[in-house]
């Protein structure tokens, strides 16, 4: 167990809640916030009035009042009903920026204003043009504006044939990759990306916009990764594809205008903490345990900062937030980040090694879970990714049938009321994890990079540990795993040696069977290749995004972003490993990179 180590952080905007509540967690005084939660009371200021045009009340646009006199900046945003009436409630006291946004007018002028009962008037500004009431729409509406390579140009032949990539089999592989690839970590379709401006400020002598975005794409830590999406894609054809996309735009195309929030989605209260830092990587967060749903009712949000290595909380009634920096067991000079330097200079952080280590923590936590105790669970790396000998030991059950060498992350959680960090090596790597609703609180996790779905047994483990307080017995103890085998020779049971499909799509349809131990799927044997056979069961290897226990059966899913999408549903049975048995389901075409499940 260790004791967290606390820093001043600023965090970008995060994603909480049901009905659209948006946080980005700011700095504040560690010693103030690390004492017991004080009771306070919930902020009752609030503003009201009427957004008013010449045409009379503007029905179903936005309000938002801002400040930065709090801990953290604060935002909240309403949207005014039929006749153009809003309500800002629970505002804290302070002085706050009021203004309006909707669809159809341009953003008004801010106005300077305290909570009180006395009601207001906003004066809404209509747009002159398409293009300037354009300014405000979602980037998808945006997005739609793009043109994918035409569908007789699949499947691609390739740099020296058509420009398409040779992996693009049809139009809708094309859009996956865009989607899975690209759209998944940028709103493609926001001002920056629907823009070159920033490209051109920093390259003046690029003048074609297909120049711009090949630059555009290989810069920064992430420049590598996108430049190799982009080859795949199809690097001639996909670039005149973007290039194209913001030449129309430019020339001032504007997608169709979208519907302003009615009925229902004028409900909507979001509030936001906002000073995020320019150069955090937020992830994930969490405010309750899903199976146990009013645990932590009114208490903290706990985030994980994956380029700064931390555990980061924010107590939405003090408007305050604090960082845990998460511990690893190795030194921590020993243990690599995930995120390599750029090889060509980022157009907004020059060289800057962004989440490097030096100097950031490379803990890389990924998504926290809380348990029915309160601790917060995350997927964090502990070490290098050479795996312990116990993970590929034939005397370890799970890894005598699916031996286990390298993992580039593993998993810790945190107790808020003692401060204490436990750090646990899982063999498998870590992506995603969620809680199971059975009497052991078993919590399980996707590898992402591999097949594997693991588990970690609390109760096994809490038992361990509080008798031994020996980290390694305790997750030697509580840690399993599974790989995925299909009962393909129908007993109703799974028995080795194993069919082992190639290493590669990893569909069952029209592909390359070799033998039991080739070594083509992660947690096989490496034995010598065979052809297939129908009397034996077969291994195959889907890598999972997510994995989700099922809350009526003992069945634990996953899926598969592999296109057109695939659903990996897994049981444990009595004895596990030997019992594990899994089944595939592919979605229907076209699905479009799916994740969560």
């Amino acid at each position: 167990m260790r004791t967290s180590t606390l820093s001043r952080t600023r965090i970008s905007l995060l994603c909480i809640g049901l009905i659209g509540l948006l946080a980005a967690i700011g700095t504040s005084p560690a010693n103030a916030v690390l004492q017991a939660r004080r009771s306070v009371p919930p902020a009752t200021g609030y503003i009201t009035g009427v957004v008013r045009s010449d045409k009379g009340g503007e029905a179903g646009v936005w309000v938002i009042a801002e400040t930065k006199d709090l801990l953290t900046n604060f935002i909240k945003i309403v949207v005014t009903d039929d006749q153009g009436r809003f309500m800002l409630p629970e505002l804290p006291d302070a002085n706050y920026s009021v203004w309006v946004r909707g669809f159809g007018l341009v953003d008004s002028p801010k106005i300077q204003m305290k909570p009180g009962t006395s009601s207001v008037t906003l004066k809404a500004n209509p747009a002159k043009t398409p293009q300037e009431a354009a300014q405000v729409y979602p980037g998808n509406y945006w997005l739609s504006l793009m043109q994918p390579p035409a569908p007789n140009l699949f499947p691609g032949t390739g740099a020296q044939g058509n420009g398409v990539g040779a992996g693009m089999l049809t139009q809708n592989h094309w859009i996956n990759s865009l989607k899975s690839g690209c759209n998944f970590c940028h709103q493609l379709g926001n001002r920056l990306t629907r823009t070159l401006d920033d490209v051109y400020k920093v390259e003046p002598n690029i003048k074609a916009s297909f120049d711009a975005w090949d630059r555009r794409l290989h810069g920064g830590v992430r420049g590598d990764a996108m430049y190799s999406t982009l080859n795949t894609m199809g690097h001639d054809a996909s670039l005149k594809v973007f290039a194209d996309w913001t030449d129309r735009i430019a020339k001032g195309e504007v997608p169709p205008a979208p519907e302003r929030p009615k009925g229902v989605e004028r409900n909507v209260v979001v509030t936001l903490w906002d000073v995020g830092d320019d150069h955090s990587f937020m992830h994930d967060e969490i405010s309750t345990d899903k199976n146990h749903p009013t645990l932590n009712a009114g208490g903290p949000v706990y985030a994980v900062s994956a380029g700064h290595g931390q555990l980061v909380v924010l107590d939405p009634k003090e408007n305050s937030t604090y960082a845990v920096d998460i511990p690893t067991r190795a030194e921590r000079e020993s243990v690599p980040s995930r995120f390599p330097k750029p090889v060509m200079a980022s157009l907004h952080w020059g060289n800057e090694h962004l989440w490097g280590n030096p100097p950031y923590n490379p803990a890389d936590p990924h998504n926290p879970m809380l348990d029915s105790k309160g601790r917060v669970w995350t997927t964090s790396k502990i070490r290098p990714n050479q795996d312990p000998a116990w993970c590929n030991d034939s005397s370890n059950k799970y890894s005598d049938w699916y031996p286990l060498r390298t993992s580039g992350r593993q998993a810790s959680f945190y107790d808020p009321k003692t401060q204490k960090w436990n750090l646990i090596d899982t063999c498998f790597s870590t992506h995603h994890l969620q809680f199971d609703n059975d009497p052991n609180e078993t919590v399980y996790f996707n590898e992402l990079s591999g097949p594997i779905i693991g588990w970690v047994d609390t109760k096994i483990y809490d038992q361990v540990y509080g008798q031994t307080k020996d980290e390694t017995k305790a997750e030697q103890a509580a840690v399993g795993w599974c790989g995925q085998v299909i009962d393909t020779n129908g007993d109703g049971k799974i028995t080795r040696p194993w069919n082992v499909v190639r290493q590669g799509r990893g569909t069952v349809e029209n592909v390359l069977y070799q033998g039991d131990t080739a070594g083509g799927v992660r947690g096989a044997r490496g034995d010598a290749a065979a052809s297939f056979d129908p009397k034996l069961d077969t291994i195959v290897s889907y890598n999972l995004y997510s994995v989700i226990p099922s809350p009526v059966d003992t069945a634990v899913w996953g899926v598969s972003e592999q296109f057109p999408g695939y659903l990996v549903r897994m049981e444990r049975g009595n004895d596990a490993p030997m019992s594990c048995k899994s089944l595939v389901f592919k979605v229907p075409e076209p699905g479009f990179d799916p994740r969560g499940v």
